[in-house]
This record gives C-alpha cells, structure tokens and sequence, in this order.
C-alpha cells in the first residue's frame, strides 16, 4: 500500500546495462501468466487496491487509453502474478517513454494486492520483469518512475539494481529527488 501519511515526491530511479538481475523465485501456488485481452479489469483492480487510483473504473480507463491501443505489445509486455484458482493479484508493465527524441525502457504500474503483500511477490515480478525487459530491449539502461509514497518498493527497486536518477524530466516524469532524499534517508536507511 501507499504510504500517504508522509509527503509525496515524485523520484525517477534507473537501472544501468550490465547491473545484474537477481533470480526471481514465486512461492509456491502462484506462477507468472503474460497479459491477455480482457485482462484490462484484473489490472485495474489490482492498481486500484494499492492506491494508485480512486477507483477501479478510473485504472481502467487509463488502461484502455495508454495501453489498449498497443494490444500486440501489451501483451509481451504487461505480466501478472496469478494464483492456481486464477485471480491475478500482481502486475507490473515493460513499457517505454521518451527523453527527448531518446526512447528508453521504463518499469510501469508495478503492483501487488494488499492481502497478498509481504509474500515475496513484488519482489518476484520486479525480478522478473526486468529479466523479460532484457529480453525485449536488450541490456540497455532501464527507468522507473516511483514516489515517496511508495517507499517500501523502492528497497525492492534497490535490489534489482535501481539507483536514484538526478536526470530532470526523463520520460517526461518529474523528478523530486533532492526533496525526497531526507524522506528516503530516513525511511531507507540509507546514505
């Protein structure tokens, strides 16, 4: 979940070619499934348990607007952690932003259901995630736009080989690092 009681700053974090990715590892009873049509709904719903938006509804929305319209891509790049009854209670999205005329990869929408947070999945799709954006883009440097709100993730970011990036505006994306570094320190431990 969002922590909302602290202020929120937006931070970019980036992941330099060559940084080494560790093994992701699912407990057992869940599996990594690659997004479908019709999966708009599951997604919508996980992103709007965790905060990222007021409502299912408007998660959806955004879903058929930024991602729909891409479906041949969507589907490579959009993953979910799945249980063996089949609800979807992970996701997390390879997608792309540009700089300029510079089009990197970006990590979007990474998300793991409340009642399913402190299993290891987050930690999981962010592995695995990045291994299939490997795959997809080759071992080039790779972003992430996060938030203070979200630092509980970052840690997780952090093991994947994601550094704090100073870079304003990459991808379009604010970047507040400077007015989140006290928040972090103290939330991360971390100097």
């Amino acid at each position: 979940m969002l922590d909302k009681t602290i202020p929120y700053y937006r931070v970019i974090m980036q992941r330099k070619a060559g940084t080494p990715i560790p093994e992701p590892a699912l407990p057992a009873d869940f599996a990594f499934v690659s997004c479908t049509a019709g999966d708009e709904k599951e997604w919508a719903e996980i992103e709007a348990s965790v905060g990222e938006f007021p409502r299912a509804v408007d998660a959806l929305l955004y879903f058929q607007q930024e991602y729909l319209p891409y479906l041949r891509e969507l589907e490579r790049r959009t993953l979910f952690v799945q249980r063996e009854n089949g609800e979807k209670v992970a996701t997390l999205t390879d997608w792309w932003a540009y700089t300029g005329e510079r089009r990197d990869p970006w990590l979007h929408w990474i998300a793991v259901k409340p009642g399913c947070q402190g299993l290891g999945l987050g930690k999981a799709i962010v592995f695995e995630g990045m291994r299939r954006m490997l795959l997809i883009e080759g071992d080039r440097d790779v972003f992430l736009p996060t938030q203070t709100w979200s630092y509980k993730a970052i840690g997780i970011y952090r093991q994947a080989g994601f550094g704090f990036d100073a870079e304003p505006g990459a991808g379009g994306f604010t970047n507040e690092y400077e007015l989140a570094r006290p928040i972090l320190q103290e939330k991360l431990a971390f100097r």
